[in-house]
């Protein structure tokens, strides 16, 4: 037989999420800007989501969040390959009705065109804490814009190795939406023995 603290769980865990709703819905009135799937990552003038609150494959979690076309800006460091091809074009059609017009997001995410052989490594088959177990798909240049592309979004490359692994970077403020993964901010990592930055994909993907 359930305890009654199994059977209230459930309610009070729909109660608490509801109540977290609200407040970013009060929030982005004054902070229209939502860093996606951050976990505990907080950014300066930036509201932070999880999947626990707004999971971004769901138009049902949007609604409950935001008033369509009212977010100026969006953010997503290594989220996309989490999801499945299906999801992640949901997800940014999703991000697409949910953004002013003019309004953008900043996705980055590992880069399969990526010439280090311990790079790739690393996002496919890497350890626990690289997150690759839970990997759906290593995206490319080509192949990560056209999810955007065919959502509607206008679609700049800022960083990304092309297929001659050769590195392109486009001037980006950090203000806009700050990636750590990047060649700018990322400044090597022994613990996953690059002596080099360990850059992403990233692109800003615009609603005209």
């Amino acid at each position: 037989m359930m305890g009654i603290k199994a059977i209230l769980r459930p309610v009070v865990h729909a109660a608490r999420k509801a109540r977290q709703r609200r407040r970013i819905r009060k929030l982005v009135a004054n902070t229209p800007r939502v860093a996606l799937g951050s976990g505990r990552s907080a950014y300066d003038r930036w509201i932070s989501t999880d999947i626990n609150i707004l999971d971004i494959t769901s138009e049902k979690d949007w609604k409950s969040c935001f008033e369509p076309e009212s977010l100026e800006a969006l953010l997503a460091e290594h989220v996309w390959e989490h999801l499945t091809p299906e999801q992640a074009a949901a997800a940014a059609r999703n991000c697409f009705n949910y953004l002013k017009p003019g309004g953008y997001l900043r996705i980055a995410v590992p880069d399969g065109f990526h010439p280090s052989e311990g790079y790739i490594k690393w996002v496919t088959e890497g350890p626990p804490e690289s997150g690759a177990d839970d990997h759906k798909v290593l995206y490319n240049y080509k192949t990560f814009s056209e999810v955007f592309s065919a959502a509607g979004f206008q679609v700049r490359l800022l960083e990304y190795y092309d297929e001659n692994g050769v590195f392109h970077f486009e001037e980006w403020d950090p203000d806009d939406g700050y990636i750590s993964r990047s060649k700018r901010y990322d400044p090597g990592h022994s613990r996953r023995g690059f002596s080099e930055p360990f850059t992403s994909i990233i692109i800003d993907a615009v609603k005209a």
